[in-house]
């Protein structure tokens, strides 16, 4: 019997992988331990290995398709063997096994058999339901989709993010009112003008053939066209770069977020960098960052302020023993976020050591899934950049993040009244105003600002 090749499960909080590229065609022979494809999920990427030696028989999803984990990807066996049977016997119910996604090669309506224009899931105030994923409710909840009511491609028929964009590639939602329309004969147009691009009753009345966004140019169009209007690139967003974007979009939307600037002495911290520096690489200390004495500050001061180093899910406070503290790594493939466990309990030798090898293996392409979820607190660190100031925006559900900037001289009174130039290091303080009120705020920004002030203190404790 042919092997059927199946999306590998990548971490805990792993729930689909997007096809990069196949290294292989149909037809062509593989070894069992050959890299058969490359995919990534949106936080790393990796290849997948056709575990079998033989022919590639089948290749069941296309390049940039985003599959469930443990769906079935290819099949492989010996030439002229019949895949399709092997992929029924391999995806036919016994007892827990996995559903399988159905393959994606021939697109079309079969490819989203959840729901069609006029038939899409009444629009809910939350898409939390019994066997939804988190990404597919946080993806309901945007866009107004009841997630309960779609079929699950997921494991054991759980709906997950896949499903809920197959829900809105097959066309709008519905207002309440133009559910209603619909059910005594009224005609849907194919776009609606109501909250999140659902159809409401004007879009009704304007009759089916309205035109959706993406239509054959008008008239005016083509005017423009024909005086000369500027060409320009058009790139679809992709896999990290959009999962990106979703979570950006979903954290402004989903969180009362309020930003505090301030600033720390600097003079101390400078001087234990260099003095570090200068050490020699016997001291263990020398590549010590000033970067790193930050993230020492910040794991020493918000465990004292329980409400930012904490979770908001679905109207509860998750607040969390333990640091685990988010670091934002920039890497060729976008923001990544890797997460330092335990972070309150390590020595700044540790604490340094550990943020570099995250960031090494994000810019690597090679961190894991696991090592990139589960942060209670995040830092962000622009300052390299000349940045005196920005917005950190909350890595939901987080309720606080921190922005650091770049050292510039302010002025300060000297000894004798006189003013006189000293090194400042901008932060700037994001928090969810759902839960962290004005004053709070200030004085989690201000014990930060002082640790750092006075780092050298804060190592001798």
């Amino acid at each position: 019997m042919a092997h059927v090749l199946i999306m590998p499960r990548q971490g805990n909080t792993v729930e689909s992988c997007v096809i990069v590229r196949w290294k292989a065609a149909e037809g062509q022979g593989v070894g069992a331990d050959e890299g058969l494809c490359e995919v990534e999920t949106d936080k790393a990427s990796f290849e997948v290995p056709a575990g079998e030696a033989g022919v590639l028989l089948k290749i069941l999803h296309p390049e940039g398709d985003d599959v469930p984990v443990l769906a079935p990807i290819a099949v492989i066996g010996k030439a002229g063997e019949d895949w399709a049977a092997a992929l029924k016997a391999a995806t036919a119910p016994a007892g827990e096994a996995p559903r399988a996604a159905a393959p994606s090669a021939a697109p079309g309506p079969s490819a989203a058999p959840n729901a069609s224009a006029a038939s899409r899931p009444a629009p809910a105030a939350s898409g939390s339901a019994p066997g939804v994923s988190p990404r597919a409710r946080a993806l309901a909840a945007r866009e107004g989709i009841d997630a309960s009511a779609l079929a699950g491609t997921g494991p054991g028929g759980r709906v997950i993010e896949r499903d809920l964009r197959a829900a809105l590639a097959a066309g709008p939602g519905l207002t309440a009112a133009a559910r209603a329309a619909v059910a005594s004969g009224a005609s849907a147009p194919r776009s609606g003008s109501a909250l999140g691009g659902r159809v409401g009753i004007a879009d009704l009345a304007a009759g089916p053939a309205a035109a959706a966004p993406g239509a054959a140019p008008g008239r005016e169009d083509t005017r423009r066209e024909a005086l000369g209007q500027e060409r320009f690139a058009e790139t679809p967003l992709k896999s990290i770069r959009r999962i990106i974007a979703e979570r950006m979009r979903a954290s402004l939307a989903g969180t009362a977020q309020l930003t505090f600037n301030g600033s720390a002495k600097a003079a101390r911290i400078l001087e234990l960098r260099a003095r570090f520096k200068a050490a020699g690489p016997e001291s263990g200390l020398a590549e010590v960052t000033i970067g790193d004495l930050v993230l020492f500050a910040v794991a020493r001061t918000i465990p004292k302020f329980p409400s930012v180093n904490a979770h908001l899910v679905e109207g509860k406070l998750r607040v969390f023993e333990r640091l685990h503290l988010g670091l934002a790594v920039d890497t060729p493939r976008g923001l990544m976020v890797p997460v330092i466990r335990n972070a309150d309990l390590l020595s700044l030798r540790e604490l340094s050591a550990e943020a570099k090898r995250l960031a090494a293996a994000c810019a690597a392409g090679n961190v894991s899934p696991d090592e990139l979820s589960g942060a209670t607190f995040t830092v962000s660190n622009l300052g390299a950049f000349g940045v005196e100031s920005f917005t950190p925006v909350l890595n939901a559900p987080e309720v606080g993040i921190l922005g650091v900037d770049a050292i510039v001289n302010g002025v300060a009174a000297g000894p004798d009244g006189r003013p006189l130039l000293e090194p400042r290091m901008g932060l700037s303080l994001t928090v969810d105003h759902q839960i962290v009120d004005g004053a709070p705020a200030a004085r989690i920004l201000k014990a930060v600002a002082d640790a750092i002030a006075d780092i050298d203190l804060l190592l001798l404790k």
